[in-house]
């Protein structure tokens, strides 16, 4: 099992809230250096925005 996978699995096996507060957590880390600073409300709204119009497949 490459280290990815392991990652992986172990984050599927959080509790949703618990996967949430981990992907906040790696998204900070990639601008931790900008100087860039939002919260988790802020996130969690822009990632409603962004999906809010996502294209659906209907059937």
């Amino acid at each position: 099992m490459s280290l990815e996978q392991a990652i992986l699995e172990a984050v599927r096996a959080l509790p949703a809230e618990k996967r949430q507060e981990v992907l906040i957590k790696s998204v900070r880390g990639l601008w931790a250096d900008l100087g860039i600073s939002l919260s988790a409300d802020e996130i969690e709204e822009n990632q409603r925005d962004m999906w809010r119009n996502f294209p659906r497949s209907e059937i």
